[in-house]
């Protein structure tokens, strides 16, 4: 189980490099039965690997700048000045898929014979790979059929499609999609394409390690301290680790692996491949079970160590590189930079250059909405809480004022519901730029008696619990009386909520209170007032104060009673 290995942020993974490994950590060709290749040694036909300087020559003589481009290797002047590093950013989310497989993909074609190419190729893969591919087989002239699971999103299949491949949807998993890939491999006579466990593979991905060590300006490349890769199968760092450490071994090459799929970390721990029993799919480009028998092997013998990361910590590299960059980088794409920031802060490091390797930006639109959720948090830009009060007119006033007191702290969410017991809870975030700011904040609420809870590491609360808040409620008499429910536009500026509030309450209760946000100028807030007929004329009194600022829509007709069958 992935959660069963557990790393500080930015703490550097142990490596067990004695441990004999296993007979299944050996690597094979797919589906090769040739009595020379069944030794221990395994592949009997690609000896080179074995051989000093073996890798290094397939990396310089490999076979990818006919469909891949010599990537940017960019300074983060932002990242960097954060940091207090210099940080540089290996743009492989610039190639003409938008990812690196492309450059593995086609050396391994191009590899192929003559004959093997003639009876087409096959792969198994729900993203990247598959357009490396399908790239790599219309540039070389050779029939491509990609092998996808049934829920591959179809944005990625539309895309492999337009680039000339065949597609078929099958399996409801990765593995069973790969079981049949290669079934038909064997059937069809074609040749399987390894998404990351070939030696030529390897090496085409290894190209960036060329171009880094060529890019890199002289000042910074004398004090190249790390170059960080994410990890999924392995093949990209261990085609990078190849090259750098032939030529410049005192470079750390650190792989980095979110804490839900860390197949790595712990099979390099034990000196064997393990097959973990689950993985956290967040990021999908490098949610492997199981690592490759050729990438271990290599892995095991030039990587310096393993760095995990979160979701949250991920989510924040894809908006950090956002801001500089404006590009998008899928989650996998950003999990370099994720542990290149905590690996840097966890030890301390200050004045040195690092590379981080952004690997990929297809991400799916539609993932952007919990990206952007955890980011924030995962930066420790903000923080989530939870902070009871007494269910009497005035105390969501009074908790707002505390927790404010003066100071230019950014609500940036809040959501309250009436509760019929004697305390209610409030779940809301605030902006942080410094952990002694949460803590303040935290100890002037419990000066108060208000009981605070910071929810930020859990992870469910991110996704699932700010959008359970609210619901029915209901005073010990039955319904609320007199409860309605208005849409009210916020200026997005710090003080209007405290303005809101002195306007509003106590004269009126606050019963319902949902805001989140935007990054607009102004904010669309759900606010539920208790408001008796006879007090119609203050109420207005107090809408007119406000005008200027804030504007009031109340719900009615079908949107009320929509409204009705969730909140009454």
């Amino acid at each position: 189980m992935p959660d069963e290995f557990v790393l500080e942020a930015g703490e550097l993974s142990q490596i067990d490099r004695q441990g004999k490994g296993s007979a299944r950590d050996v690597f094979r060709c797919s589906g090769c039965t040739l009595p020379e290749c069944q030794g221990p040694s395994g592949c009997g036909q690609m000896q080179w690997r074995h051989t000093p300087g073996g890798y290094l020559r397939e990396i310089l003589t490999a076979r990818v700048y006919d469909v891949a481009i010599e990537s940017p290797l960019e300074k983060a002047e932002r990242l960097s000045e954060g940091i207090e590093n210099d940080i540089y950013l290996k743009r492989e989310d610039l190639q003409p898929v938008f990812s690196f497989k492309l450059r593995g993909a086609y050396n391994k074609m191009a590899n192929l014979t003559p004959e093997q190419r003639a009876n087409g190729v096959i792969c198994s893969s729900a993203g990247n790979h598959a357009q490396g591919v399908a790239l790599a087989a219309k540039r070389l002239g050779c029939d491509a059929v990609i092998c996808m699971p049934l829920t591959t999103p179809e944005i990625k299949v539309k895309a492999v499609k337009r680039l000339g491949g065949t597609v078929e949807l099958v399996g409801e998993t990765y593995s069973e999609t790969q079981t049949h890939a290669q079934e038909r491999a064997k059937r069809e006579g074609r040749a399987f394409v390894a998404p990351y466990d070939d030696p030529y593979t390897i090496a085409g991905q290894g190209t960036i390690g060329t171009e880094i060590l060529r890019q890199c300006p002289s000042k910074d490349l004398d004090k190249l301290h790390a170059i960080f890769v994410a990890i999924g199968g392995g093949g990209i760092i261990a085609g990078i680790g190849a090259y750098v450490k032939a030529l410049r071994p005192d470079i750390k090459i650190i792989g980095v692996e979110p804490t839900g799929a860390n197949a790595m970390a712990i099979s390099l721990a034990r000196g064997e491949r393990v097959t973990l029993s689950k993985v956290d799919a967040f990021a999908d480009g490098v949610a492997v079970k199981e690592v490759g028998s050729e990438t271990f092997r290599l892995c095991r013998g030039l990587v310096d160590g393993i760095v995990l990361v979160d979701n949250g910590a991920i989510s924040a590299a894809v908006k950090d590189v956002y801001e500089e960059t404006r590009s998008i980088l899928e989650p996998a794409g950003a999990v370099a930079v994720a542990g290149a920031r905590a690996y840097l802060k966890h030890h301390n490091i200050k004045g040195c250059a690092v590379v981080a390797v952004t690997s990929g930006a297809n991400m799916n639109f539609d993932r952007l909405r919990l990206v952007s959720e955890l980011a924030n948090v995962g930066a420790r830009r903000e923080a989530m809480l939870t902070t009871s009060i007494p269910e009497v007119p005035g105390a969501f006033k009074d908790f707002i004022a505390t927790a404010l007191n003066g100071t230019d702290i950014q609500v940036t969410e809040l959501k309250y519901r009436y509760s019929a017991g004697q305390e209610a809870h409030v779940l809301y975030s605030v902006g942080i730029r410094q952990q002694a700011e949460l803590s303040a904040l935290i100890q002037r609420l419990g000066a108060k008696n208000f009981s605070t809870l910071d929810i930020s590491a859990i992870e469910a609360a991110q996704v699932h619990l700010r959008h359970l808040v609210g619901g029915r409620a209901r005073s010990y008499m039955g319904e609320l009386p007199h409860e309605r429910i208005f849409q009210v536009e916020f200026p997005e500026r710090p003080g209007a909520l405290r303005r809101f509030l002195e306007v509003i309450s106590p004269a009126w209760n606050v019963t319902l209170f949902h805001y989140r946000e935007t990054g607009n100028r102004t904010s669309t807030v759900l606010v539920g007032l208790q408001v008796a007929p006879a007090e119609q004329a203050g109420f207005g009194a107090a809408q007119a104060e406000l005008a200027g600022d804030f504007t009031f829509t109340e719900l009615s007709g079908t949107a009320r009673e929509v409204f009705n069958r969730f909140i009454q």
